[in-house]
C-alpha cells in the first residue's frame, strides 16, 4: 500500500515532496535527483496509470508517465551533482547533495520530504522522513524516480554524440560490457567518474 494512502489518520500533511535519485551506480555523468509534490487529486490517476519504481518500467512507459506526472504535479524539480563533485565528495554525499538541490529549487515549500533510502538529506531545514525501498512504498517517491530517470537518460543521450566511443545511447553511462571495453581501450572522458574503479588506469 502506498504511504500516501495509509495516512487516513491525518499523519501525512498535504504538501509532501517525494525525493529520489538515479545514476548512483553509473560510471559516466552526474547523479540526478528529482523532487515531486503531488496533489491529492493526482494520486488515484497515477495509481490507475500503474506508477511504480522507474527500473520496472519500459522506456516508452516511463517517458509517458514522466510527462503525465509533470503535468499533474503541484511542483517538480531536478537537482544534480557533477562528476567532479562525485569524485571529490564520494557518491553517497554527492547523491544527498543532488537531493538537497532538488528540494531547494521547489517553488512550493513542502511540509514534509519523503526521501528514498535510509540517509536523511544533510543541512535541510524541512521535516523529512527516510523510507527504505521508498519507490515501492511511496507514490511521490516513485513519481520522483520516474522523472529523474527520464531526465537523466535524456541528458546522457544528448551527451553521447560528444563521446561516441562509449556506447552511451545504449548503456546510459552504466558499466555495460561495451562501455567497460571502451574504457580499457580509450580511457575515461572528462565526464567519467575517476574515483570509480573501472574508470581508473
Amino acid at each position: 500500500m502506498w504511504r500516501e494512502l495509509c495516512s487516513s489518520s491525518g499523519d501525512l500533511p498535504e504538501l509532501v515532496a517525494g525525493i529520489d535519485e538515479v545514476g548512483r551506480g553509473a560510471l559516466f555523468g552526474p547523479v540526478v535527483a528529482a523532487a515531486v509534490i503531488l496533489p491529492a487529486s493526482a494520486l488515484p490517476i497515477l495509481i490507475a496509470a500503474d506508477v511504480k519504481d522507474s527500473k520496472k518500467l519500459s522506456i516508452s512507459r516511463r517517458t509517458k508517465l514522466a510527462r503525465q506526472i509533470c503535468e499533474l504535479a503541484t511542483d517538480w524539480t531536478i537537482g544534480c551533482a557533477s562528476t567532479t563533485e562525485i569524485d571529490q565528495l564520494n557518491i553517497l554525499q554527492a547523491t544527498l547533495l543532488a537531493m538537497r538541490r532538488s528540494v531547494l529549487k521547489l517553488r512550493v515549500l513542502p511540509m514534509l520530504c519523503l526521501v528514498d533510502g535510509n540517509q536523511p538529506i544533510r543541512d535541510l531545514s524541512l521535516p523529512q522522513e527516510t523510507i527504505i525501498k521508498g519507490d515501492e512504498r511511496s507514490l511521490s517517491i516513485a513519481a520522483a524516480s520516474i522523472v529523474a530517470k527520464v531526465w537523466r537518460d535524456d541528458l546522457v543521450i544528448r551527451l553521447a554524440s560528444k563521446y561516441p566511443l562509449y556506447n552511451l545511447e545504449q548503456n546510459k553511462g552504466y558499466g555495460s560490457q561495451k562501455h567497460l571495453i571502451a574504457l580499457q581501450e580509450y580511457g575515461p572522458s572528462r565526464l567519467h567518474r575517476k574515483s570509480f574503479r573501472p574508470c581508473q588506469p
